[in-house]
């Protein structure tokens, strides 16, 4: 279960279906992780989502990744049993 977002927009979109602050192109792919984020109740489940999901190392080694495009990415941390700090970053 997501139990709360860093990025504000990723946060509206959640919550009110508003993706005014988010790319509209990326917008199902997001509703769809939204989806799998949810229903996430270990790490075996993280590594089930696909190839695109991966733990971060250095000073963001808390933290998994997902690939939405080659330049944005959605991570998160997983702490006991939830999904927390759901952010979207633009690596490029």
């Amino acid at each position: 279960m997501i139990r709360n977002f860093l990025h504000k927009g990723l946060q509206q979109y959640y919550e009110d279906g508003n993706g005014s602050k988010l790319p509209s192109q990326y917008l199902r792919k997001i509703n769809r992780l939204f989806d799998e984020l949810d229903a996430v109740d270990s790490i075996d489940d993280i590594k089930k989502m696909g190839s695109g999901v991966h733990k971060l190392s250095g000073k963001m080694s808390d933290f998994w990744s997902v690939t939405i495009t080659p330049n944005y990415r959605m991570i998160f941390r997983f702490e006991e049993h939830d999904v927390c700090d759901v952010d979207f970053l633009d690596y490029h």
